[in-house]
């Protein structure tokens, strides 16, 4: 059964298919969860500047609390990995990619 749900942003984000979690594989729900969990953390930092700037000084301290993110999901977004985390969850828009384009700007690799 496939049901529409409104992914993070109520207001700004897509309507995306998550299919009923019951009849997956538990490889396919961590992924399902990891790409929700992602998308969590793009939207906190593109809306919590505070946040943001935690990202920007100490990404793995910031990502702490995210404890259902695996460590190459923690990666890509610690580093700014836009080509590996849209792989994960598709194309981002502008105010999704804030924190990827920050990370990038200050050519920490």
């Amino acid at each position: 059964m496939i049901k529409e749900t409104t992914a993070i942003r109520l207001e700004e984000v897509t309507q995306v298919q998550v299919i009923d979690r019951k009849v997956l594989s538990p490889r396919i729900q961590r992924e399902l969860k990891g790409r929700e969990a992602v998308l969590a953390v793009l939207a906190r930092a593109a809306d919590d500047k505070k946040f943001l700037a935690r990202m920007a000084e100490n990404p793995a301290t910031a990502l702490e609390e995210y404890y259902t993110l695996t460590w190459e999901e923690k990666a890509a977004l610690a580093s700014g990995d836009i080509k590996k985390i849209e792989s994960w969850v598709g194309k981002l828009d502008k105010h999704l990619a804030t924190w990827l384009w920050c990370r990038l700007s200050q050519e920490k690799w």
